[in-house]
């Protein structure tokens, strides 16, 4: 089997977990994996369970891609990322319920657990809002990604990535526990933060824990 098909039929394996993992709803959502000069990616309006290997789409830099077949309306802030983060070989765009309602009320996730170390730094940001599958969308997710793994997309949802398509699923239903974790928290009390030398520690005893040091390129 060629390495396109391969990585087509994980894009619909992972696509039907979004709804049974809580990360999305209908045929919100997105993914994509890097492959060639390009990526591959969901295509639009496409309920999950209808998406064939045939029906993903590849998607070139330029934005260009085969006729007949519509990418994920999403597609800019896929390639921008990609173009940005050369460390980045899959992206997974979700609406979960409790990171969407941080991203509605325009709330960073901060250091309120250890595990925000699954975000690659200190805190995991909210991208400013502007109207799904812009430009002006895709250049501040890239912003909101800078050193980090993971952020929020206000009033809209979350982004993920990783160096597998596996590795980017697994970023997005930590980043919803977190978010529902820290909107419990909030309602409790004020979250006590960590400081910049507790997150520094867990993030160096993530270099050998589980999915986080995998780097094996999905493409």
């Amino acid at each position: 089997m060629s390495r396109n098909q391969t990585l087509r039929e994980q894009i619909v394996a992972y696509g039907l977990k979004l709804m049974p993992s809580g990360l999305s709803q209908g045929t919100s959502g997105n993914l994509s994996v890097r492959h060639g000069e390009g990526f591959l990616i969901t295509p639009s309006g496409t309920p999950y369970e209808e998406i064939t290997p045939d029906g993903v789409v590849q998607v070139a830099i330029d934005g260009s891609h085969a006729p007949g077949l519509r990418p994920s309306s999403e597609w800019r802030f896929h390639r921008d990322i990609y173009a940005a983060r050369p460390d980045v070989h899959a992206v997974v765009h979700a609406h979960p319920p409790y990171a969407t309602a941080l991203a509605m009320c325009r709330m960073d996730i901060p250091a309120a657990h250890y595990m925000i170390a699954v975000s690659g730094g200190d805190s995991i940001r909210c991208a400013a809002y502007y109207t799904y599958g812009t430009q002006e969308l895709s250049d501040a997710v890239v912003q909101a990604l800078d050193g980090r793994l993971a952020c929020l997309l206000a009033n809209h949802g979350m982004i993920a990535v990783g160096a597998t398509l596996e590795q980017a699923m697994w970023r997005a239903v930590e980043v919803e526990t977190l978010a529902r974790q820290y909107a419990l928290a909030l309602q409790v009390g004020t979250p006590a933060l960590l400081n910049g030398t507790e997150v520094a520690q867990v993030l160096e005893k993530f270099g050998n824990y589980g999915l986080m040091s995998r780097n094996e390129p999905s493409a």
